[in-house]
Protein backbone atom coordinates (compact mmCIF):
# COMPACT_ATOMS: atom_id res chain seq x y z
CA UNK A 1 0.00 0.00 0.00
CA UNK A 2 2.62 2.30 0.74
CA UNK A 3 5.77 0.48 0.21
CA UNK A 4 7.10 2.92 -2.67
CA UNK A 5 8.60 5.43 -0.37
CA UNK A 6 10.55 2.44 1.35
CA UNK A 7 13.27 0.02 0.12
CA UNK A 8 13.17 -2.32 3.01
CA UNK A 9 9.63 -3.89 5.03
CA UNK A 10 8.84 -3.01 8.66
CA UNK A 11 10.47 -4.68 11.44
CA UNK A 12 8.01 -7.74 12.80
CA UNK A 13 7.31 -5.66 15.75
CA UNK A 14 6.48 -2.95 13.79
CA UNK A 15 4.13 -5.11 12.06
CA UNK A 16 2.46 -6.10 14.86
CA UNK A 17 1.66 -2.70 16.87
CA UNK A 18 0.94 -1.16 13.15
CA UNK A 19 -1.75 -4.08 12.66
CA UNK A 20 -5.55 -3.06 13.75
CA UNK A 21 -7.24 -6.14 11.91
CA UNK A 22 -8.23 -7.68 14.97
CA UNK A 23 -9.98 -4.47 16.10
CA UNK A 24 -11.35 -2.86 13.33
CA UNK A 25 -12.89 -5.90 11.58
CA UNK A 26 -16.25 -5.11 13.12
CA UNK A 27 -16.48 -2.01 10.84
CA UNK A 28 -16.87 -4.12 8.23
CA UNK A 29 -20.34 -3.00 6.90
CA UNK A 30 -19.33 0.25 7.40
CA UNK A 31 -16.30 0.45 5.27
CA UNK A 32 -18.16 -1.67 2.99
CA UNK A 33 -21.15 0.65 2.68
CA UNK A 34 -18.97 3.96 2.36
CA UNK A 35 -16.90 2.27 -0.08
CA UNK A 36 -20.33 1.79 -2.40
CA UNK A 37 -21.41 4.97 -1.54
CA UNK A 38 -17.76 6.60 -2.74
CA UNK A 39 -17.57 3.91 -6.10
CA UNK A 40 -20.99 5.23 -7.04
CA UNK A 41 -20.08 8.67 -6.68
CA UNK A 42 -16.96 8.24 -8.63
CA UNK A 43 -18.96 7.00 -11.29
CA UNK A 44 -21.08 9.52 -11.41
CA UNK A 45 -18.71 12.34 -11.77
CA UNK A 46 -17.27 10.59 -14.75
CA UNK A 47 -13.50 10.02 -12.51
CA UNK A 48 -14.26 6.43 -13.05
CA UNK A 49 -15.86 4.52 -16.03
CA UNK A 50 -19.37 3.22 -15.47
CA UNK A 51 -17.79 -0.81 -16.04
CA UNK A 52 -15.57 0.18 -12.93
CA UNK A 53 -18.20 1.62 -11.01
CA UNK A 54 -20.09 -1.24 -11.50
CA UNK A 55 -17.50 -4.02 -11.16
CA UNK A 56 -16.46 -2.43 -7.91
CA UNK A 57 -20.07 -2.27 -6.37
CA UNK A 58 -20.41 -6.05 -7.54
CA UNK A 59 -17.60 -6.63 -6.16
CA UNK A 60 -17.96 -5.09 -2.90
CA UNK A 61 -21.00 -7.06 -2.26
CA UNK A 62 -19.51 -10.28 -2.72
CA UNK A 63 -16.96 -9.23 -0.10
CA UNK A 64 -19.55 -8.80 2.13
CA UNK A 65 -21.06 -11.85 1.76
CA UNK A 66 -18.09 -13.32 2.40
CA UNK A 67 -17.34 -11.76 5.48
CA UNK A 68 -20.85 -12.36 6.30
CA UNK A 69 -20.37 -15.79 6.03
CA UNK A 70 -16.85 -16.23 8.46
CA UNK A 71 -14.54 -16.09 5.11
CA UNK A 72 -12.37 -13.26 6.17
CA UNK A 73 -8.73 -14.35 6.17
CA UNK A 74 -6.96 -11.64 8.64
CA UNK A 75 -3.45 -11.07 7.80
CA UNK A 76 -1.32 -8.46 9.85
CA UNK A 77 0.45 -7.38 6.69
CA UNK A 78 -2.75 -5.67 5.22
CA UNK A 79 -2.99 -3.32 8.42
CA UNK A 80 -6.91 -3.14 8.83
CA UNK A 81 -10.18 -4.03 8.05
CA UNK A 82 -9.70 -1.34 4.99
CA UNK A 83 -6.91 -2.46 2.96
CA UNK A 84 -8.34 -6.30 3.65
CA UNK A 85 -11.44 -5.07 1.86
CA UNK A 86 -9.36 -3.81 -0.95
CA UNK A 87 -7.09 -6.74 -1.42
CA UNK A 88 -10.13 -9.16 -1.84
CA UNK A 89 -11.76 -6.98 -4.07
CA UNK A 90 -8.65 -6.84 -6.19
CA UNK A 91 -8.87 -10.64 -5.86
CA UNK A 92 -12.17 -10.62 -7.37
CA UNK A 93 -12.01 -8.29 -10.24
CA UNK A 94 -8.67 -7.53 -10.51
CA UNK A 95 -6.87 -3.89 -11.24
CA UNK A 96 -10.45 -1.69 -11.48
CA UNK A 97 -10.31 -2.39 -7.91
CA UNK A 98 -7.21 -0.22 -7.70
CA UNK A 99 -9.13 2.92 -8.74
CA UNK A 100 -11.47 2.57 -5.57
CA UNK A 101 -9.43 4.77 -3.37
CA UNK A 102 -9.44 7.58 -6.12
CA UNK A 103 -10.09 10.84 -4.70
CA UNK A 104 -10.30 9.44 -0.44
CA UNK A 105 -7.27 8.33 2.13
CA UNK A 106 -7.66 6.34 4.75
CA UNK A 107 -8.04 9.08 6.65
CA UNK A 108 -11.87 10.08 5.21
CA UNK A 109 -12.33 6.22 4.78
CA UNK A 110 -11.31 5.38 8.70
CA UNK A 111 -13.53 8.59 9.88
CA UNK A 112 -16.37 8.10 7.31
CA UNK A 113 -16.83 4.17 8.88
CA UNK A 114 -15.97 5.18 12.21
CA UNK A 115 -18.70 7.45 12.49
CA UNK A 116 -21.16 5.38 10.92
CA UNK A 117 -20.65 2.67 13.63
CA UNK A 118 -21.33 5.69 16.38
CA UNK A 119 -24.21 6.43 14.73
CA UNK A 120 -25.99 2.73 14.80
CA UNK A 121 -24.32 2.34 18.12
CA UNK A 122 -26.33 5.26 19.18
CA UNK A 123 -29.24 3.82 17.88
CA UNK A 124 -28.73 0.77 19.59
CA UNK A 125 -28.72 2.25 22.76
CA UNK A 126 -31.75 4.29 22.64
CA UNK A 127 -33.48 0.90 21.84
CA UNK A 128 -32.09 -0.96 24.93
CA UNK A 129 -33.03 2.77 26.85
CA UNK A 130 -36.46 2.33 25.72
CA UNK A 131 -36.90 -1.42 25.81
CA UNK A 132 -35.91 -0.37 30.25
CA UNK A 133 -37.83 2.51 30.19
CA UNK A 134 -41.04 0.00 28.97
CA UNK A 135 -40.64 -2.37 31.77
CA UNK A 136 -40.01 0.52 34.65
CA UNK A 137 -43.07 1.79 33.08
CA UNK A 138 -44.97 -1.41 33.75
CA UNK A 139 -43.77 -2.05 37.26
CA UNK A 140 -44.63 1.47 38.26
CA UNK A 141 -48.18 1.03 37.19
CA UNK A 142 -48.57 -2.09 38.89
CA UNK A 143 -47.29 -0.80 42.10
CA UNK A 144 -48.72 2.69 42.23
CA UNK A 145 -50.21 2.41 45.54
CA UNK A 146 -47.54 -0.33 47.83
CA UNK A 147 -45.84 1.91 49.99
CA UNK A 148 -41.92 1.35 50.76
CA UNK A 149 -39.31 4.07 52.72
CA UNK A 150 -38.15 6.74 50.99
CA UNK A 151 -34.21 6.67 52.03
CA UNK A 152 -31.78 9.59 52.32
CA UNK A 153 -28.49 8.97 54.13
CA UNK A 154 -29.58 5.54 53.10
CA UNK A 155 -31.92 6.15 56.45
CA UNK A 156 -35.91 5.95 56.69
CA UNK A 157 -37.21 9.48 55.28
CA UNK A 158 -40.43 9.57 54.47
CA UNK A 159 -42.81 7.07 53.16
CA UNK A 160 -43.28 6.83 49.62
CA UNK A 161 -44.89 4.73 46.73
CA UNK A 162 -42.79 1.94 44.74
CA UNK A 163 -44.71 2.76 41.89
CA UNK A 164 -42.99 6.72 42.59
CA UNK A 165 -39.33 5.19 43.05
CA UNK A 166 -39.58 3.46 39.66
CA UNK A 167 -40.50 6.19 38.04
CA UNK A 168 -37.52 8.38 39.03
CA UNK A 169 -35.31 5.95 37.47
CA UNK A 170 -37.51 6.56 34.30
CA UNK A 171 -36.40 9.90 34.28
CA UNK A 172 -32.85 9.54 34.49
CA UNK A 173 -33.29 7.24 31.20
CA UNK A 174 -35.67 10.02 29.47
CA UNK A 175 -32.05 12.54 30.31
CA UNK A 176 -29.87 9.23 29.21
CA UNK A 177 -31.78 9.02 25.68
CA UNK A 178 -31.69 12.99 25.47
CA UNK A 179 -27.87 12.79 26.15
CA UNK A 180 -27.83 10.49 23.13
CA UNK A 181 -30.23 11.99 20.73
CA UNK A 182 -28.04 15.20 21.16
CA UNK A 183 -24.75 13.47 20.35
CA UNK A 184 -26.57 11.31 17.32
CA UNK A 185 -28.14 14.74 15.63
CA UNK A 186 -24.27 16.83 16.44
CA UNK A 187 -22.14 13.91 14.84
CA UNK A 188 -24.10 13.57 11.65
CA UNK A 189 -22.21 14.88 8.96
CA UNK A 190 -19.78 13.25 6.98
CA UNK A 191 -16.31 13.45 6.33
CA UNK A 192 -15.82 11.30 2.87
CA UNK A 193 -14.19 13.34 0.81
CA UNK A 194 -11.79 15.29 2.78
CA UNK A 195 -8.83 12.93 1.67
CA UNK A 196 -5.45 12.90 3.97
CA UNK A 197 -6.08 16.72 5.60
CA UNK A 198 -6.65 19.28 2.86
CA UNK A 199 -9.64 17.62 0.05
CA UNK A 200 -9.30 17.02 -3.04
CA UNK A 201 -8.56 18.14 -6.55
CA UNK A 202 -11.07 15.73 -7.96
CA UNK A 203 -14.25 16.99 -9.21
CA UNK A 204 -16.36 14.66 -6.59
CA UNK A 205 -20.22 15.29 -4.97
CA UNK A 206 -19.40 15.12 -1.72
CA UNK A 207 -23.27 16.36 -0.86
CA UNK A 208 -23.83 12.54 -3.09
CA UNK A 209 -22.11 10.36 -0.77
CA UNK A 210 -23.25 12.10 2.39
CA UNK A 211 -26.90 11.80 1.18
CA UNK A 212 -26.03 8.16 0.29
CA UNK A 213 -25.07 7.25 3.81
CA UNK A 214 -27.53 9.16 5.81
CA UNK A 215 -25.67 12.27 6.63
CA UNK A 216 -27.59 15.64 7.05
CA UNK A 217 -24.25 17.09 4.69
CA UNK A 218 -20.21 16.74 4.33
CA UNK A 219 -18.27 17.62 7.09
CA UNK A 220 -17.24 22.13 6.60
CA UNK A 221 -13.89 21.81 7.05
CA UNK A 222 -11.02 19.14 5.60
CA UNK A 223 -8.15 19.02 9.10
CA UNK A 224 -11.24 18.62 11.44
CA UNK A 225 -12.79 15.73 9.62
CA UNK A 226 -10.65 13.73 9.81
CA UNK A 227 -9.45 14.28 13.02
CA UNK A 228 -12.39 15.05 14.67
CA UNK A 229 -13.29 12.49 17.30
CA UNK A 230 -15.37 14.18 19.76
CA UNK A 231 -18.58 11.63 18.00
CA UNK A 232 -16.99 9.12 19.96
CA UNK A 233 -16.44 11.22 22.99
CA UNK A 234 -20.29 11.88 22.88
CA UNK A 235 -21.45 8.61 22.65
CA UNK A 236 -18.81 7.42 25.98
CA UNK A 237 -20.24 10.47 27.56
CA UNK A 238 -23.90 9.47 27.50
CA UNK A 239 -22.32 5.46 27.71
CA UNK A 240 -20.74 6.55 30.80
CA UNK A 241 -23.60 8.32 32.23
CA UNK A 242 -26.19 6.06 31.90
CA UNK A 243 -24.50 3.14 33.31
CA UNK A 244 -24.17 5.31 36.12
CA UNK A 245 -27.64 5.13 36.50
CA UNK A 246 -27.92 1.56 35.83
CA UNK A 247 -25.38 0.88 38.76
CA UNK A 248 -27.31 2.83 40.99
CA UNK A 249 -30.13 0.89 40.10
CA UNK A 250 -28.49 -2.38 39.84
CA UNK A 251 -27.17 -1.05 43.80
CA UNK A 252 -30.62 -1.07 44.58
CA UNK A 253 -31.72 -4.22 43.71
CA UNK A 254 -28.61 -5.76 45.47
CA UNK A 255 -29.38 -4.09 48.88
CA UNK A 256 -33.33 -4.72 48.57
CA UNK A 257 -32.39 -8.61 47.96
CA UNK A 258 -29.96 -8.75 50.92
CA UNK A 259 -32.12 -10.41 53.87
CA UNK A 260 -31.66 -7.22 56.08
CA UNK A 261 -34.11 -5.68 53.36
CA UNK A 262 -36.40 -8.36 51.65
CA UNK A 263 -38.05 -6.15 49.60
CA UNK A 264 -37.35 -8.19 46.53
CA UNK A 265 -36.99 -11.68 45.44
CA UNK A 266 -34.22 -12.66 42.77
CA UNK A 267 -35.49 -15.40 40.43
CA UNK A 268 -33.09 -18.07 39.49
CA UNK A 269 -32.90 -16.66 35.64
CA UNK A 270 -31.05 -13.66 37.11
CA UNK A 271 -29.09 -14.98 40.26
CA UNK A 272 -26.08 -17.74 40.75
CA UNK A 273 -25.46 -19.47 43.91
CA UNK A 274 -22.35 -20.45 45.95
CA UNK A 275 -19.59 -23.44 45.41
CA UNK A 276 -19.88 -23.86 49.19
CA UNK A 277 -22.56 -22.77 50.28
CA UNK A 278 -26.03 -23.97 49.39
CA UNK A 279 -28.00 -21.47 51.14
CA UNK A 280 -26.95 -18.65 48.93
CA UNK A 281 -28.89 -16.74 46.38
CA UNK A 282 -26.37 -13.97 44.60
CA UNK A 283 -27.38 -10.95 42.39
CA UNK A 284 -24.30 -11.84 40.10
CA UNK A 285 -26.53 -10.32 37.16
CA UNK A 286 -26.65 -6.86 39.18
CA UNK A 287 -23.08 -6.99 40.89
CA UNK A 288 -21.64 -7.39 37.27
CA UNK A 289 -24.36 -4.21 35.58
CA UNK A 290 -22.78 -2.26 38.77
CA UNK A 291 -18.89 -3.27 37.41
CA UNK A 292 -19.78 -2.68 34.14
CA UNK A 293 -20.36 1.27 34.87
CA UNK A 294 -16.57 1.45 36.06
CA UNK A 295 -15.46 0.16 32.70
CA UNK A 296 -17.50 2.42 30.93
CA UNK A 297 -16.21 5.18 32.73
CA UNK A 298 -12.35 4.22 32.56
CA UNK A 299 -13.46 4.28 28.66
CA UNK A 300 -14.44 7.61 28.38
CA UNK A 301 -11.51 8.73 30.36
CA UNK A 302 -9.07 6.75 28.16
CA UNK A 303 -10.38 7.92 25.19
CA UNK A 304 -10.23 12.27 26.53
CA UNK A 305 -6.46 11.45 27.64
CA UNK A 306 -5.98 9.73 24.35
CA UNK A 307 -7.19 12.92 22.53
CA UNK A 308 -5.81 15.79 24.77
CA UNK A 309 -2.28 16.07 23.02
CA UNK A 310 -2.73 15.09 19.60
CA UNK A 311 -1.92 18.39 17.15
CA UNK A 312 -3.88 18.65 13.65
CA UNK A 313 -4.98 16.43 11.38
CA UNK A 314 -4.11 13.05 11.51
CA UNK A 315 -2.12 10.67 13.93
CA UNK A 316 -1.79 6.99 14.51
CA UNK A 317 -2.62 7.24 18.43
CA UNK A 318 -6.23 7.44 16.76
CA UNK A 319 -5.87 3.84 16.15
CA UNK A 320 -6.52 3.63 19.66
CA UNK A 321 -9.81 5.39 19.69
CA UNK A 322 -11.70 2.43 18.44
CA UNK A 323 -11.28 -0.35 21.71
CA UNK A 324 -12.55 1.75 23.67
CA UNK A 325 -15.70 2.45 21.97
CA UNK A 326 -16.44 -0.89 20.92
CA UNK A 327 -15.62 -1.68 24.83
CA UNK A 328 -18.18 0.43 26.36
CA UNK A 329 -20.97 -0.32 23.25
CA UNK A 330 -20.77 -4.04 23.95
CA UNK A 331 -20.83 -3.50 28.13
CA UNK A 332 -23.61 -0.89 27.72
CA UNK A 333 -25.70 -3.08 25.39
CA UNK A 334 -25.62 -5.69 27.51
CA UNK A 335 -26.21 -3.92 31.18
CA UNK A 336 -29.57 -2.53 29.37
CA UNK A 337 -30.47 -5.94 28.59
CA UNK A 338 -29.73 -7.68 31.84
CA UNK A 339 -31.59 -4.76 33.27
CA UNK A 340 -34.19 -5.03 31.42
CA UNK A 341 -34.96 -8.51 32.20
CA UNK A 342 -34.25 -8.25 36.06
CA UNK A 343 -37.07 -5.48 36.28
CA UNK A 344 -38.73 -7.53 34.61
CA UNK A 345 -38.63 -10.34 36.40
CA UNK A 346 -37.99 -9.54 39.78
CA UNK A 347 -40.88 -10.18 42.52
CA UNK A 348 -40.87 -7.40 44.88
CA UNK A 349 -42.39 -7.77 48.28
CA UNK A 350 -44.82 -4.95 49.23
CA UNK A 351 -45.80 -6.30 52.69
CA UNK A 352 -42.15 -6.17 53.38
CA UNK A 353 -41.73 -2.67 51.87
CA UNK A 354 -45.02 -1.46 53.94
CA UNK A 355 -43.41 -2.68 57.36
CA UNK A 356 -40.17 -1.14 56.91
CA UNK A 357 -41.79 2.23 55.86
CA UNK A 358 -43.44 2.43 58.92
CA UNK A 359 -40.26 2.11 60.53
CA UNK A 360 -37.72 5.57 61.77
CA UNK A 361 -40.75 7.13 62.32
CA UNK A 362 -41.01 8.38 58.80
CA UNK A 363 -44.20 10.25 59.44
CA UNK A 364 -42.56 12.84 61.76
CA UNK A 365 -42.69 15.20 59.06
CA UNK A 366 -46.36 15.05 58.45
CA UNK A 367 -46.93 15.67 62.64
CA UNK A 368 -44.73 19.17 62.02
CA UNK A 369 -47.25 20.02 58.57
CA UNK A 370 -50.11 19.08 60.97
CA UNK A 371 -49.23 21.56 63.06
CA UNK A 372 -48.47 24.35 60.49
CA UNK A 373 -51.53 23.79 58.49
CA UNK A 374 -54.17 22.86 61.41
CA UNK A 375 -52.74 24.72 64.10
CA UNK A 376 -50.97 27.61 62.97
CA UNK A 377 -47.64 26.82 64.08
CA UNK A 378 -44.47 28.21 62.59
CA UNK A 379 -42.55 25.32 60.84
CA UNK A 380 -39.48 26.08 62.56
CA UNK A 381 -41.45 25.55 66.00
CA UNK A 382 -43.56 22.62 64.59
CA UNK A 383 -40.36 20.48 63.74
CA UNK A 384 -39.10 20.87 67.42
CA UNK A 385 -42.50 19.84 68.61
CA UNK A 386 -42.39 17.06 65.68
CA UNK A 387 -38.62 16.15 67.02
CA UNK A 388 -39.88 16.10 70.82
CA UNK A 389 -42.84 13.27 69.68
CA UNK A 390 -39.86 11.26 68.24
CA UNK A 391 -37.83 11.32 71.35
CA UNK A 392 -41.05 10.58 73.20
CA UNK A 393 -41.86 7.22 70.86
CA UNK A 394 -38.40 6.10 70.85
CA UNK A 395 -38.29 6.63 75.01
CA UNK A 396 -41.59 4.44 74.92
CA UNK A 397 -40.46 2.21 72.49
CA UNK A 398 -42.83 3.31 69.77
CA UNK A 399 -43.40 4.75 66.39
CA UNK A 400 -44.65 8.00 66.22
CA UNK A 401 -48.14 7.20 65.09
CA UNK A 402 -48.32 4.54 68.09
CA UNK A 403 -48.45 7.39 70.86
CA UNK A 404 -51.66 8.12 72.01
CA UNK A 405 -53.49 11.54 71.89
CA UNK A 406 -52.60 12.30 75.39
CA UNK A 407 -49.13 11.84 75.28
CA UNK A 408 -49.07 13.95 71.88
CA UNK A 409 -51.08 16.48 73.78
CA UNK A 410 -48.49 16.00 76.83
CA UNK A 411 -45.73 17.07 74.08
CA UNK A 412 -47.74 20.35 72.88
CA UNK A 413 -51.38 21.22 73.69
CA UNK A 414 -52.37 22.20 70.16
CA UNK A 415 -52.01 19.50 69.25
CA UNK A 416 -55.49 17.24 68.84
CA UNK A 417 -57.42 13.93 67.73
CA UNK A 418 -57.14 15.24 63.91
CA UNK A 419 -53.75 14.34 63.79
CA UNK A 420 -54.07 11.05 64.11
CA UNK A 421 -55.60 10.07 60.82
CA UNK A 422 -52.55 11.87 59.15
CA UNK A 423 -49.84 9.91 61.08
CA UNK A 424 -50.09 6.82 58.89
CA UNK A 425 -48.08 5.78 56.18
CA UNK A 426 -50.72 5.56 53.76
CA UNK A 427 -51.68 9.11 54.73
CA UNK A 428 -48.44 10.16 54.43
CA UNK A 429 -47.69 8.94 51.30
CA UNK A 430 -51.59 10.15 49.61
CA UNK A 431 -50.68 13.57 50.99
CA UNK A 432 -48.07 14.34 48.98
CA UNK A 433 -50.13 15.48 45.86
CA UNK A 434 -47.84 18.26 44.94
CA UNK A 435 -46.77 18.21 41.23
CA UNK A 436 -44.06 15.63 40.77
CA UNK A 437 -45.00 13.82 44.36
CA UNK A 438 -45.15 10.04 45.49
CA UNK A 439 -49.26 10.32 46.03
CA UNK A 440 -50.52 7.59 43.70
CA UNK A 441 -52.69 9.58 41.67
CA UNK A 442 -49.48 11.63 41.06
CA UNK A 443 -47.60 8.55 40.12
CA UNK A 444 -50.75 7.41 37.56
CA UNK A 445 -50.80 11.08 36.17
CA UNK A 446 -46.45 10.67 35.53
CA UNK A 447 -47.14 7.01 33.98
CA UNK A 448 -49.38 8.17 31.78
CA UNK A 449 -47.65 11.82 30.73
CA UNK A 450 -44.79 8.65 30.19
CA UNK A 451 -46.52 6.92 27.50
CA UNK A 452 -47.91 10.01 26.24
CA UNK A 453 -44.45 10.77 25.47
CA UNK A 454 -43.49 7.97 23.94
CA UNK A 455 -45.99 7.41 21.29
CA UNK A 456 -45.22 11.01 20.26
CA UNK A 457 -41.92 9.73 20.15
CA UNK A 458 -42.82 6.95 17.88
CA UNK A 459 -45.51 9.47 16.18
CA UNK A 460 -48.31 7.11 17.36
Amino acid sequence: MWGGRFAGGPASVMREINASISVDKRLWREDINASRAHAAMLGQQGILSSEDAKAIDEGLLQVAAEIEAGKLQEDPALEDIHMHVEHRLKQLIGDAAGRLHTARSRNDQVATDFRLFVRRSIDEALAGIDALESVLIHRAEEHADNVMPGFTHLQSGQPVTLGHHLMAYREMLVRDRSRFADARARMNICPLGSAALAGTGFPIDRDQTAAALGFDGPAANSLDAVSDRDFVVDYLHAAALCSVHLSRLAEEIILWASQPFGFVRLPDAWSTGSSIMPNKRNPDAAELVRGHSARIIGDLVGLLVLLKGLPLAYAKDLQDDKPPLFDAHDLLALSLAAMAGMMADLKFVPDRMRAVAAAGHATATDLADWLVSEADVPFREAHHVAGQAVAAAEGAGKAVDQLSIEQLKAIDPRIDERVLPRLSVEASVSSRRSAGGTAPERVRAAIAAARAQIAAREGK
